[in-house]
């Protein structure tokens, strides 16, 4: 049965859901388009992905997408001594550009650019943002900063500098690499990650000339700020919570996400929420009151698709996630409150021809229900 809902659902692929039958199932439960993650994934896996889903269009007749989505730039530590260290919070510590760290205790960071970019009281986050640093006494090859959040850092963990623009290219070697084998395979849609000005949609655009949509992941505070041309230059947006959540106060991420999905749907382009969704279907058969109602907020902003991760990449229960968010998708759009505020959104017909046929088309359709 083809899924008769509006709202399009997204579903990672992983460890567990990487067999043909697994991937059957999630796309009988409701998933619309399946994403393959290439941080975790190689052309040959990915390559085997592809085809699963495109054997599954051919067996039901009906159309799966394919999202590749990018790694992009990953700030790293260097390695400490020991493999770990807790920074104590008031504690006044010392950064350093090199790979691996010493005795004297300095952080390694080996990263010339992100040196380069440090600036007198910024911040910087360790660990998805468990650590928190303040930054002074910066000079060309280390750092002193101020520890204002404490914990255990390891080697390796993510570095994250939310009030600065990084110069560095919005591609690696492995995501040219990683583009040139999706493109070559045929997938839909290509997801570029850490998108922080409209010139690292540009240069993707350039390089897919038209080959596959192009999707923007907005999870810096610095792309919003230009969010508008960023926008005009990718085919969709994508509002990704998780780092987004990191560099932004956690209560900021709910008003930058409703700006995200309305500024998209202004400019008539498509804009997927997405991370952490219903998180707890990663062990739990059953979700949280407070995820149905994020699922479905989302969905009242009138974001388009709305997309699973860890729920279904590596959860236990990943084709329940998928039947839970087909389940809400569908109770939303049933419910007067939402067709007003698709309503109330849509922009009112200009005074031609066209726009008067297309208006009563969709009232025809509306009055006697046609799909």
């Amino acid at each position: 049965m083809r899924h008769r809902r509006k709202t399009k659902i997204l579903a990672t692929l992983g460890p567990a859901s990487s067999s043909p039958e697994r991937i059957r199932a999630l796309f009988e439960a409701g998933a619309d388009v399946f994403r393959i993650n290439m941080s975790h994934t190689s052309h040959a896996g990915l390559a085997e992905l592809r085809g699963h889903v495109r054997a599954l269009e051919q067996a039901t007749g009906r159309s799966a997408g394919v999202l590749v989505d990018l790694q992009g730039p990953k700030i790293r530590l260097g390695t400490l001594p020991g493999g770990s260290r807790v920074l104590k919070e008031g504690e006044r510590i010392r950064l350093v550009r090199r790979v691996e760290g010493t005795d004297d205790g300095a952080i390694p960071i080996p990263h010339a650019e992100v040196f380069a970019a440090m600036k007198q009281r910024h911040a910087l986050l360790i660990d998805d943002g468990r650590v928190r640093l303040r930054l002074f006494g910066v000079k060309d090859d280390s750092a002193e900063a101020f520890v204002e959040v404490g914990g255990e850092i390891k080697d390796r963990k993510g570095i994250n500098l939310p009030d600065t623009l990084l110069p560095v290219p919005a591609m690696t070697q492995k995501d040219r690499s990683d583009l040139d084998a999706a493109l070559n395979l045929g997938v839909d849609w290509v997801a570029l990650s850490f998108v922080q000005r409209p010139e690292d949609v540009a240069e993707l655009k350039k390089i897919v000339a038209g080959r596959a949509g192009v999707m923007a992941k907005i999870e810096k505070p610095k792309a919003l700020a230009s969010l508008p041309e960023i926008l005009e230059l990718a085919d969709a947006l994508m509002v990704a919570r998780g780092d987004l959540g990191v560099e932004l106060p956690p209560e900021d991420v709910p008003g930058k996400q409703k700006y995200i999905v309305s500024t998209a749907r202004r400019a008539g382009k498509p804009v997927v929420v997405a991370t952490q969704m219903l998180e707890s279907m990663v062990a739990s058969s059953t979700p949280t009151r407070a995820e149905v109602s994020d699922v479905a907020n989302a969905i009242f902003e009138s974001a388009d698709a709305v997309m699973l991760s860890a729920e279904t990449a590596t959860g236990v229960y990943a084709v329940e996630a998928v039947a839970v968010m087909d389940r809400i998708a569908a109770a939303v759009e049933a419910d007067p409150l939402y067709q007003r505020t698709i309503d109330a959104q849509r922009t009112p017909p200009e005074a031609t021809t066209p726009d008067a046929i297309s208006a009563a088309v969709h009232e025809v359709t509306r009055t006697i229900h046609a799909r």
